[in-house]
């Protein structure tokens, strides 16, 4: 075929008269002679890895699933330029790129974070970890100077259908890397790389988030209908939602994302840990299990960085996660690198929800803290409180578990089109997109300096 040269991609739906065996013969071929694109060398062994990577997590997505049978085969060519064609492997028929396209598919996700560490001064590093057929990028972040660092470990898009977290964690890359910049006054990547290190997994939930990519934009479980914010080790239960779409799975660690992570953040024992989540703006601590037990290692720490940077980032509900009695909120990678990895500082920020939301979310906030909510806050109270918690009823938290708020039942109970649910989790318009990365990206790095100091401030007073 010279320069262009054709790798045939089959879906489930090409092999569903030959069951395990077509399967099978699928797997070998996109292992095996899917990589032979000719002797002329253009496509480099990275982008081998890359076209593989994806390849068996669409395969792992769409046999996963009874509904996705329909799906049918397609065909992709790799042209000489194939670090290109292979980025649109996905966006030639997604529904994201057709009508958001300021997004980036998991391919372009996967190619420009690759780029920029390649073009980050030797300061960056890559990994990827696979296991039961799912593959994660696990991005690194240090600075030249030798001395010890503050460790930040950051982990977004862990519900496939909130594509804002990874696009922020990938603008903040691009800051750390010298190639965006957030304004004046706003942290530089040489800045934060001067105390702090980073690690970042950008795409926690890769097989759905293909799903999302083409449309299904209320997607939120792994292909196995499984809540990876509910199947961590702390406090699991069984049955640890009301929601259809929130199963901690059949038990901990059960998923192979939750595997890989729990391994990742192990390896790497952050100072401190961030999970980034849309739907709703929050900003929280731990625990997200309990109310009777608060988070007492670092409390007062944690509880000022959050009014810090609430108040220039977000001027929305922060403090210590919980529950309404009754209403459990278990198995979150929040509470679980907290209390067994003993991370000094763990975090989840929720980043966006839709304007006709957002502006009922601020004013009803300002009033509750206004009639005496701040005290309760300050005295150590979590945020399911009973002064607070109709206002978590009316604006429902990944993190705030209470009855099922209005929004919640819309969204989880299939009221809402995919369109809607797109709204309220990811911004509609380019403009919005842009304000939303650079404001978080910058909460990030400022999030990262508060830590830096408070460490340093409490080990010369002798805290440890």
């Amino acid at each position: 075929l010279g320069e262009a040269r054709v790798i045939p991609y089959f879906r489930k739906r090409k092999f569903a008269a030959g069951g395990g065996m077509g399967r099978l013969a699928l797997l070998v071929f996109l292992c095996g002679s899917v990589f032979r694109l000719g002797a002329a060398g253009a496509v480099s062994d990275e982008e081998r890895k890359s076209v593989r990577r994806h390849a068996q997590n669409e395969l792992r997505a769409s046999t996963s699933h009874e509904h996705r049978k329909s799906q049918v085969g397609r065909m992709l060519q790799v042209s000489s330029s194939p670090g290109a064609a292979l980025a649109n492997m996905t966006a030639t028929r997604s529904g994201l790129k057709a009508t958001f396209p300021w997004y980036h598919t998991s391919q372009e996700l996967n190619d420009e974070t690759r780029r920029l560490v390649q073009n980050c001064g030797g300061q960056a590093s890559m990994k990827t970890v696979e296991k039961g057929g799912v593959a994660l990028d696990v991005v690194s972040v240090r600075g030249r100077d030798p001395g010890p660092k503050n460790k930040i470990f950051m982990l977004f898009g862990e519900h496939s259908r909130e594509l804002i977290s990874p696009e922020s964690g990938l603008h903040m890359l691009k800051v750390l890397c010298g190639e965006a910049s957030l304004g004046d006054g706003a942290p530089t990547g040489a800045d934060a790389l001067a105390h702090s290190e980073f690690q970042l997994v950008l795409n926690g939930n890769p097989r759905s988030r293909l799903e999302v990519e083409k449309g299904n934009y209320c997607l939120r479980e792994n292909p196995d209908g499984v809540d990876l914010n509910r199947n961590w080790d702390e406090k699991w239960q069984p049955k640890a939602s009301v929601y259809a779409d929130a199963s901690p799975g059949p038990r901990p660690f059960s998923e192979p994302e939750t595997q890989i992570l729990k391994g990742v953040v192990s390896e790497y024992q952050p100072t401190a840990f961030l999970t980034v989540h849309s739907g709703t703006r929050g900003m929280y601590m731990p625990w997200a299990y309990d109310t009777e037990h608060l988070a007492d290692r670092n409390q007062p720490s944690m509880m000022e960085i959050l009014r810090r940077l609430d108040q220039k980032h977000c001027q929305c509900p922060f403090g210590a996660a919980g529950k309404e009695v009754g209403y459990a909120c278990p198995g979150t990678c929040l509470d679980w690198v907290y209390d067994h990895l003993k991370a000094e500082y763990s975090f989840a920020f929720e980043i966006y929800t839709s304007p006709d939301m957002d502006g009922e979310l601020h004013s009803r906030w300002k009033e509750k803290v206004a009639a005496a909510g701040a005290s309760l806050l300050e005295e150590g109270n979590h945020l399911a409180h009973p002064r607070l918690v109709d206002f978590f009823q009316t604006h429902g938290s990944d993190f705030v578990q209470v009855r099922q708020s209005t929004s919640e039942q819309a969204t989880r109970s299939g009221g809402r089109t995919s369109y809607e649910c797109f709204n309220q989790f990811n911004p509609k318009t380019e403009a919005a997109y842009k304000d939303v990365i650079a404001n978080w990206a910058g909460a990030y790095l400022e999030m990262a300096k508060m830590v830096s100091e408070d460490v340093a401030r409490r080990r010369g007073a002798g805290g440890g």
